[in-house]
C-alpha cells in the first residue's frame, strides 16, 4: 500500500517521509521477519498490511503522534488492529537490542537539567449565568413529601 509509493522515492525524500534511512528500514524490516518466524504457530487468517507497511504504521505513530484511531483509517484497517501491530512491531525492536524507544522519565534523571517549570495559572471558564428567568418552577404542592 504505502509502502509501494515510498519504495522509489530517493535515499533524502525517503528518509524525510518516514523519519529512517533505507538501511534502517531494510533492517527493520529483518528484524520483524525474524520475529515473526519466531513465532511457531500463525493463528487466523494471515495479515492484511506487509511487514513494510506495519513498520511505516509504527514509524508513523512514533513520528507523528496520531491517535490509533486515524492511522487505522489510512491504512484499512481497526483501531484495534493498528494498536495490536504497532505494539507487536515496537516490542519486537525494543526486543533486537538494535533499536531502544527513549524513556519517559530520561528528561527527570538528566543532570544538566537544573530547574523544571511547571505552567499552572487558572483561566476563568465561561459558564451560564443564573437567574430565575431561565428556571422553571414548580408548585410546592406538587412536590410529593415523604410523609403522605
Amino acid at each position: 500500500m504505502k509502502y509501494e509509493k515510498l519504495q522509489g522515492l530517493p535515499a533524502p525524500l525517503f528518509r524525510r517521509a518516514t523519519g529512517v534511512k533505507k538501511g534502517t528500514f531494510a533492517l527493520m524490516v529483518a528484524i520483524i521477519e525474524a520475529s515473526d518466524k519466531a513465532r511457531l504457530i500463525w493463528f487466523g487468517r494471515p495479515p492484511k498490511l506487509s511487514r513494510e507497511d506495519q513498520i511505516l504504521m509504527t514509524l508513523e505513530y512514533l513520528r507523528e503522534y496520531r491517535t490509533y484511531y486515524h492511522i487505522g483509517i489510512d491504512y484499512g484497517v481497526s483501531e484495534s488492529t493498528a494498536f495490536k501491530i504497532i505494539r507487536r512491531t515496537e516490542n519486537a525492536l525494543v526486543k533486537s537490542k538494535r533499536f531502544a524507544l527513549p524513556k519517559k522519565s530520561e528528561g527527570l534523571d538528566n543532570p544538566h537539567i537544573n530547574k523544571i517549570t511547571i505552567d499552572c495559572a487558572e483561566s476563568p471558564v465561561e459558564r451560564p449565568k443564573k437567574n430565575s428567568a431561565d428556571t422553571t418552577r414548580e408548585r410546592k404542592s406538587g412536590i410529593r413529601s415523604r410523609r403522605s
